[in-house]
């Protein structure tokens, strides 16, 4: 059994950070400050034209947010600010030569960042983007599926069968099909959950009106949505839906449509330069 060290670490496969770019850095700080309470800290050395601050929910790592030191004024509704997820992995280069075997593209090989460790950015076959991370001094997440914190990370796609070959082969992933929606799952995760830092979670899956398998469930994926656009898409937890939307307003942001379910109220939001995400309220 691994020893519990207090810190979340992820096994290579699993989606284990997020972290969103835009052109006013400062004002995105303001508006995820306002909506889920983070702080921020700076990640990056003076005298470098990007900045990048690593955002915190009690003083534990939620998720990243970076962008040019000056904004450039072109950021904004139509601009390009979105957020993004990291997959981990044990080596970098390793990893991205399985992307490309598995017929996806390398946009970015390994780069250090800092002493944190190593990210990539890739595209799957059908042209999304998904990031790597081989971790050193940060792990990844500290805090998740709690209010403010990331809950995890969807894959938007209308062609389930690329998409099982290509993440299958370069990440090892598992896609079952649950009847209401197909399930992403990395074998052994919840083991490995269990293990470190939950070491309750399948005693109390067993309870639960969950599909089997889902200790090992990293996220879904999801067909698009009227007017959306594919890709990887991430998922805030929130205490409660209508007042986390009511603050994305108030904050500059906009509601683009809520929905309900038999286990969350979600309202996928738009933040005053324009990348997308949702936020869920659960309600079991």
């Amino acid at each position: 059994m691994t020893e519990h060290t207090g810190q979340r670490t992820y096994p290579e496969g699993v989606t284990s950070w997020v972290d969103t770019e835009q052109d006013d850095v400062d004002a995105a700080a303001d508006f995820y400050s306002g909506l889920f309470g983070w702080t921020f800290s700076e990640a990056t050395p003076p005298g470098v034209p990007f900045r990048y601050l690593v955002a915190q929910l009690d003083g534990r790592d939620v998720g990243g947010l970076g962008g040019p030191q000056t904004p450039t004024g072109d950021g904004g509704p139509e601009g390009a600010a979105r957020w993004h997820t990291y997959i981990a992995v044990d080596d970098g280069d390793a990893a991205v030569r399985r992307v490309e075997q598995a017929g996806g593209v390398v946009v970015q090989p390994p780069t250090a960042a800092g002493e944190g460790g190593r990210s990539a950015v890739v595209r799957d076959p059908q042209g999304l983007e998904v990031r790597l991370w081989e971790a050193r001094r940060r792990l990844g997440s500290q805090v998740t599926n709690v209010p403010g914190a990331w809950n995890f990370s969807d894959l938007h796609t209308d062609d389930l069968a690329s998409a099982q070959q290509f993440y299958g082969q370069a990440f090892g992933w598992d896609f079952v099909d649950v009847g209401f929606a197909t399930m992403i799952r990395v074998p052994g995760y919840g083991d490995h959950l269990a293990s470190t830092v939950d070491p309750g979670i399948h005693e109390r899956q067993a309870g639960a009106q969950v599909p089997a398998g889902f200790a090992d469930a990293i996220g879904w994926v999801v067909p698009v949505a009227p007017g959306a656009e594919p890709g990887w898409h991430v998922t805030f937890t929130v205490a409660e839906r209508d007042a986390a939307a009511e603050r994305v307003e108030r904050l500059g942001g906009s509601v683009v449509r809520t929905g309900d379910s038999d286990w969350t109220r979600t309202a996928v939001v738009r933040d005053p330069q324009g990348a997308v995400f949702t936020v869920s309220q659960f309600l079991g």
